[in-house]
């Protein structure tokens, strides 16, 4: 009977215990996931993110594939060839501009306090703050609110301008931070090779983007157990192969 008793609070002992790591485990996990959104400024949760874009890609830039609300304070967006484009950063507005040759009419920008859309024209841009940017080194933030705009500026540095003092600004870093952004993703789809033959069934599909390979691999369930990181490793390597 004792040695019953005492295989009966045992089993109840370890059963306790690994409820107890479970549970810090996930609250572990938890405040880790709320460190990086707080390291990633840029960053909003999905449902806080408003996507203008349509389609099976609508939750990536259609330049660089990135992950839109996880870069969303500097998302912008265009009218395209009778199309809204959603692009991660006005580097990539600038890429399908200025080196793609697009005629980008309407374009809009997220408001950082408000997370709304807004026109590029009503938007006070601060440029070169001690805040991390997106596919730049330079960070160029977007307000509706020209006093927010200011006191971002006070408090992180930069200069305050006008969308126009962005945009060349942007096309200024443009040459430099695309060389930093290509080698970065040389270096990606090198291991968007390796998960690809790991964790991936084969498609002999043909890819004109990251965002449109990242899009089939989600909508097919062609890979597992890969995190948003991982899948743009794979977006990269299948729009280049």
């Amino acid at each position: 009977m004792k040695f019953t008793v005492f295989i009966t609070a045992f089993l109840v002992l370890l059963i306790f215990s690994a409820c107890s790591v479970t549970q810090t485990t996930d609250k572990s996990a938890m405040i880790h996931q709320k460190k990086m959104m707080h390291r990633m400024f840029q960053s909003v949760p999905a449902e806080k993110a408003t996507l203008l874009q349509t389609g099976d890609a609508k939750m990536f830039c259609t330049e660089c594939g990135m992950n839109l609300p996880m870069f969303y304070k500097t998302n912008h967006a265009a009218d395209v060839d009778g199309k809204v484009k959603q692009y991660c950063s006005i580097h990539c507005l600038v890429e399908d501009k200025e080196k793609n040759g697009k005629d980008l009419k309407n374009i809009r920008v997220v408001d950082v306090q408000t997370l709304k859309f807004i026109p590029v024209e009503k938007a006070t841009y601060v440029v070169g703050s001690s805040v991390k940017g997106t596919m730049s080194m330079t960070s160029k933030y977007a307000f509706a609110d020209k006093a927010a705009a200011e006191a971002f500026a006070k408090e992180h540095g930069g200069k305050v301008t006008d969308f126009n003092g962005a945009y060349e600004e942007a096309k200024k870093d443009f040459a430099n931070d695309s060389a930093m952004i290509a080698g970065k993703q040389a270096m990606m789809a090198k291991k968007g090779a390796m998960l690809y033959a790991k964790k991936c069934q084969p498609t002999d599909v043909k890819f004109s983007s990251p965002a449109e390979a990242k899009a089939y691999v989600m909508k097919n369930g062609l890979c597992k157990g890969l995190n948003p990181k991982q899948l743009q490793a794979v977006g990269l390597f299948l729009s280049r192969r």
